[in-house]
């Protein structure tokens, strides 16, 4: 019997390291497959256990002794490490987490991009144009891109191996990367988040929406290159799908109808009454406006008594006043009091999740009315520091020293520098484009007027837009005008350069203390350590 026994365990030890090595390789003949094998490994297993039942005495003995013991625990050991390993990958592979350990997070895509690829309603196809060595330069990209939307599919074609569809791509360059969705496509050429984000919000908003800058009363001027031009905001703009043009009212009838959001940036003298008549037949049909209203203090700004009234109507105050800001945040920027900075944001979509500093240079209180005007209630945006107040006496500035004095009517802060409000539209809209469907992602949402109201004009202006997120904030306000909410987050990062720059003298000292200073001293502690025990 015992003899038998003996067989049976060779015969089965031999087919479970056959069926092992048949998985390995498979042999030439037809007939055979994993499910073969795997018939096979199972009754090399029970034979396996028929011989260890049959000489069960002598495996009992065995595991008697100290050896046998430690030996098995040690194996247990290393089967639940392998165990744990194997589970580890296992699950890595389906819930992957990545970390950006870079200061400004360069490599990370930004709420915005993000924000956008969660809310894609269908699938978007990137499709890469390049040879094959260049392949990865885009697929660490886009590999964020599917990462945070599983409707993000990427595939990589290398035009001298697949001209067909090159041609049918109207391949013009290499490394071009097409996008797809719902049947309309858009081209870029470059690995930036920026360009591909803009690429994909194209492609999904579809046909541009205009933006029109009102001229012809001191506005800022979004194709000027100055400190107070807005070129910067202007090139802004095409990165979430908007084109601009300026607008000089006084020159026609009414806004044209192909207006999205009008923006008043800073006038220095009011507006005539009929191009207030034709502003207040826009926004009653759905139009949106933006004003931003700078203090009537500065030099040539009569005021703007039409306008401010306008604000008023939509149950905003345009305070006559100059907000400062007695903190110190603004000596972190190298300004005065007269730059205060804003780190508060009430709830509102265009302040959601937005925790960046903005500064406003020279800024009037832009409050909303409590119970507000007309049925329509507006809600604050941006809030000033409590050591901030709204200075009354503007004719005080000019003497240098400032301080609050609630004897002349100033007001403690924090004071509300911006503010928001939407309506139903109250009179019919224009007749939809004919380029949108009703089904179509450039189908007009419901007509709605909105309003906002900020108390500076040069918070995105060339001179200030660079502070903390005054560009973000402009564009998120735009964004929320234009009803793409879905566009409203912190924009992409720019990385910053964090080389550093040594003189010769200062590398050769680093060259010493590596090659020799440093090697120098763990062999004199060697040395001395040899010594000792010597």
């Amino acid at each position: 019997m015992a003899k038998i026994t003996n067989v049976i365990g060779w015969v089965g030890t031999v087919l479970v390291f056959g069926a092992f090595a048949a998985r390995l390789y498979t042999p030439p003949w037809g007939w055979w497959s994993d499910r073969y094998a795997t018939y096979v490994a199972w009754a090399g297993l029970a034979a396996v256990l028929v011989y260890m039942a049959g000489q069960w005495r002598d495996v009992a003995n065995f595991y008697k002794g100290r050896g046998a013991r430690y030996g098995t625990m040690s194996l247990v050991s290393i089967v639940v490490f392998v165990a744990i390993l194997v589970a580890v990958n296992y699950l890595s592979t389906r819930q992957n987490k990545r970390w950006d350990l870079t200061e400004n997070q360069v490599y990370s895509l930004s709420d915005q991009t993000i924000k956008f690829l969660k809310d894609l309603k269908e699938p978007v196809k990137f499709t890469v144009f390049d040879r094959e060595t260049n392949f990865d330069r885009f697929r660490d990209r886009l590999d964020e891109f599917a990462y945070h939307s599983s409707n993000v599919q990427a595939e990589y074609v290398d035009p001298d191996r697949e001209p067909g569809r090159a041609k049918a791509a109207q391949l013009q360059a290499y490394g071009t990367v097409l996008v797809e969705y719902a049947g309309r496509t858009e081209r870029v050429t470059s690995t930036d988040e920026q360009a591909l984000a803009n690429a994909l919000i194209k492609a999904v908003t579809g046909a541009a929406k205009k933006v029109y800058f009102t001229q012809g009363h001191g506005e800022k001027d979004p194709a000027s290159t100055e400190r107070t031009g807005y070129s910067t905001i202007a090139g802004a703009l095409a990165s979430d799908n908007f084109a601009f043009e300026p607008l000089v009212l006084a020159q026609q009838k009414d806004i044209p109808a192909d207006a999205t959001v009008v923006v008043i940036a800073g006038p220095t003298i009011d507006f005539f009454p009929a191009e207030m008549t034709a502003l207040t037949n826009y926004v009653a049909r759905g139009g949106k406006v933006m004003v931003l209203l700078d203090p009537a203090s500065k030099p040539g700004g009569p005021g703007q008594p039409l306008l401010t009234q306008f604000l008023m109507d939509w149950g905003i105050n345009a305070g006559n006043d100059v907000v400062l800001d007695a903190s110190g945040m603004g000596q972190m920027l190298g300004t005065d009091a007269s730059v205060p900075l804003a780190a508060q944001y009430p709830a509102h979509p265009i302040s959601e999740g937005f925790r960046v500093v903005t500064g406003y240079p020279l800024a009037r209180s832009m409050t909303n009315l409590e119970g507000g005007s007309g049925g329509h209630i507006a809600q604050p945006l941006v809030n000033t520091s409590p050591q901030s107040w709204a200075e009354a006496d503007v004719a005080s500035l000019t003497g240098g020293e400032v301080a609050f004095n609630a004897d002349k009517g100033d007001k403690q802060g924090p004071i509300t520098l911006g503010a928001a409000v939407s309506a139903p539209a109250t009179a019919a809209p224009p007749a939809p484009s004919g380029n949108a469907s009703p089904d179509s992602p450039d189908s007009q949402p419901k007509p709605e007027s909105r309003v906002v109201a900020i108390g500076d004009s040069d918070f995105a202006a060339n001179l200030g837009v660079g502070i903390g997120g005054n560009r973000d904030f402009f564009m998120n306000a735009l964004n929320w005008l234009a009803q793409q909410e879905n566009l409203i987050a912190i924009r992409p990062r720019e990385p910053q350069d964090r080389r550093l720059t040594l003189t010769a003298d200062q590398q050769q000292r680093i060259m010493l203390l590596c090659l020799f200073i440093i090697p120098g001293l763990v062999f004199a502690s060697g040395v001395y350590t040899w010594w000792r025990r010597r």
